[in-house]
């Protein structure tokens, strides 16, 4: 079946923000009193959507709790933001039509994909949880993106790094290359059309699923 779009998630494919994200988020929850490690915190909360995120977290937390919790994030991703090492030079070897959809907020991808350099390259094609009644790993966000585009789901290859997308990418019936480049082990990547670890790989594997 012929590729005629790649949808990249934003977090961990694009972006190199998931240790951040891990980093900060443990902080926050051993304050909390949890016992939990970064590659735990990675396995349970990456890629998921705030739903998810607050339903684990529960509603008994301190005060000004969350507030500071994304005021730490910010601060940190306006500072150490980068893309995944080699993201940006496998992009500019894809002449397939590309856009983004994460599980974020609409503000918080402008930004990170702002600090990352790549806006511009994705402008006007970025799509966002927001957008839709369920994120991943529901497929309504991948089925929008493919739709707002002109698409069909069997002609899409999703590009992402957590098993709630893996899972999103399925339910969408679009092929999925998984990416175990950062925190998720690739294990939690089985259900992937297949799996890579280097950026530059991205391209071949493309062209061999079109």
């Amino acid at each position: 079946m012929a590729t005629e779009l790649v949808i990249l998630d934003c977090d961990g494919v694009l972006v190199d923000s998931e240790r951040i994200a891990a980093r900060v988020g443990t902080a926050a929850l051993r304050r909390l009193g949890w016992e939990i490690g970064e590659r735990e915190f990675a396995a349970r909360f990456v890629g998921c959507s705030e739903e998810h995120w607050l339903r684990a977290v529960g509603p008994d937390v301190p005060p000004g709790w969350h507030e500071r919790l994304a005021a730490e994030h910010v601060a940190a991703v306006e500072a150490e933001l980068a893309p995944v090492p080699g993201m940006p030079e496998a992009l500019a070897r894809i002449a397939l039509p590309t856009c983004v959809a994460s599980n974020g907020g609409h503000t918080k991808i402008a930004r990170s994909l702002r600090l990352t350099g790549l806006a511009k390259r994705f402008a006007g094609r970025v799509f966002s949880a927001e957008d839709v009644a369920r994120g991943k790993p529901a497929p309504d966000l991948f089925l929008h993106a493919a739709a707002t585009l002109g698409t069909a789901p069997e002609r899409c290859v999703v590009v992402e790094d957590s098993p709630f997308g893996v899972a999103a990418a399925r339910a969408a019936g679009m092929r999925c290359l998984g990416f175990t480049g950062g925190l998720t082990p690739a294990g939690r990547l089985s259900g992937a059309t297949a799996l890579f670890d280097d950026p530059s790989d991205l391209p071949a594997l493309l062209a061999a699923l079109t």
